[in-house]
């Protein structure tokens, strides 16, 4: 079990790592090497030799491999982004790169998305080198820069330019899953993520005729892109349930002792109480117009007007998602992918959810794990292209009132010390047996 030392470091680990801010504000506009850095020299005290790699100057990012003690096993990836999305200080309680630690919990951009898990990884990994501790199968551990933004200048360019650093990977966990959700009931739940929807991000293009702002205009840009964006937000996705949301809502729907009926979704939905949080998002398609660009003076009627769309697809459901668009946009507006990723499925009777889970129920015996499947995306995407399978795995034992899930990209974002030491200790037991 890890010792007092790694529990002391995953708190310190934290901290640090929200002082150096590596806010991402997309376009490029990011510098993830301070945070490389550091980890990078926290391993190589551990024993390890890390790489450092770089497609666009200061966009760092850390790869290292722990050999492990039977060659013919598959190896792990290990793997957690370095970057965070920016924050502004005068919304904050605290100065949000501040690292503050003040009654018990660490407070910063980054406690919960996910510094902490970069820290745990840490941790862990300098444990075992004071210990003398193994692994059985090979561990590759990576952290990425550019996670949230298009990751290109992290995983995207780890998985096309430098795939060798992983060889033997089949399996990989990162954020986010195993960490405490109270249901309303006094249960506590354990969600391990086997899935995640694809990122779709549209940009959407109305033309039309430009003019005079007091002239009749029947071929109005800002019209019609106003009326697509209209139909787009107000559309009724269809019910399209994946193998480990079927999965979600039969364990849920058992430990409430509701019946199991899939042909009323929305009606177990609502019996599953504040439960239903963990699934809702993630039995349809979604698209939710975020921005709006059009015009440059009151009185002129522009030529051309943008939306743009945050789109999300379940796994088999992009084909459907791609024809849905193009109905709704209809003919005067024009879409395409300004970002685009894969929908993921990992199964859940596998060897390795099998020993997430155990280890978890080793520290919370009163839980139940259950799966999800995440409404968003992380980094698990571009390393699929090499054949890894994802699982959401960064534990957190937290108190009831603490809206985990809210804080991420929330203000006064911040993480409970116990949490810390929870995710430590089975982020351990599950890598030493995985």
């Amino acid at each position: 079990m890890a010792d007092q030392q790694a529990l002391d470091e995953v708190v310190g680990f934290t901290s640090d790592l929200i002082r150096l801010d590596t806010s991402n504000r997309g376009g490029g506009d990011c510098r993830e090497r301070p945070a490389a850095e550091y980890a990078a020299a926290r391993l190589t005290e551990a024993g390890l030799t890390p790489t450092l790699l770089e497609r666009t100057k200061g966009r760092t990012n850390v790869v290292a491999r722990i050999e492990g003690t039977d060659p013919s096993a598959d190896a792990l990836l290990l793997h957690g982004h370095l970057d965070v999305v920016p924050a502004e200080a005068r919304d904050w309680s605290v100065h949000p790169f501040s690292g503050e630690i003040r009654d018990g919990v660490v407070w910063g951009r980054g406690a919960v998305d996910m510094k902490n898990m970069d820290a745990m990884i840490l941790a862990v990994l300098r444990d075992w080198a004071r210990h003398g501790v193994r692994p059985r199968r090979d561990i590759v551990v990576a952290f990425t820069a550019d996670e949230e933004d298009s990751a290109e200048d992290g995983s995207g360019f780890l998985a096309d330019e430098h795939p060798g650093l992983f060889e033997g990977c089949t399996e990989g966990v990162s954020e986010s899953g195993a960490f405490t959700f109270h249901d309303g009931s006094g249960r506590e739940l354990y969600p391990i993520a086997a899935g995640e929807r694809g990122t779709g991000w549209l940009r959407l293009t109305a033309r039309g005729r430009a003019g005079h702002g007091s002239k009749v205009n029947r071929e109005n840009a800002v019209t019609r892109l106003a009326a697509a964006v209209t139909r787009i937000g107000e559309h009724e996705w269809p019910l399209r349930l994946t193998p480990t949301v079927r999965a979600a809502l039969t364990e849920l729907a058992a430990l409430h002792g509701i019946e199991t009926d899939l042909t009323d979704v929305d009606g177990l939905l609502e019996k599953l109480g504040p439960a239903a949080k963990l699934v809702e998002s993630t039995v349809r398609n979604s698209a939710n117009p975020t921005m709006l660009d059009a015009g440059y003076k009151l009185n002129v009627i522009p030529g051309e007007a943008v939306a743009y769309v945050d789109g999300r697809f379940l796994f088999g459901a992009e084909d459907e998602f791609r024809a849905t668009l193009d109905l709704l946009t209809g003919p005067d507006v024009e879409w395409e992918f300004q970002h685009r990723s894969v929908a993921l499925q990992a199964p859940v009777d596998s060897v390795t959810y099998a020993r997430m889970r155990a280890a978890v129920e080793e520290f919370a015996p009163q839980g139940h794990v259950v799966p999800y499947c995440m409404s968003g995306g992380t980094d698990g995407k571009q390393f699929s292209r090499l054949g890894i399978t994802g699982y959401g795995f960064t534990p957190l034992k937290l108190p009831e009132g603490y809206d985990y899930q809210a804080l991420f990209h929330g203000v006064d974002e911040r993480v409970p010390i116990e949490a810390l030491h929870f995710g430590v200790r089975v982020l351990d037991r599950f890598l030493r047996t995985a």
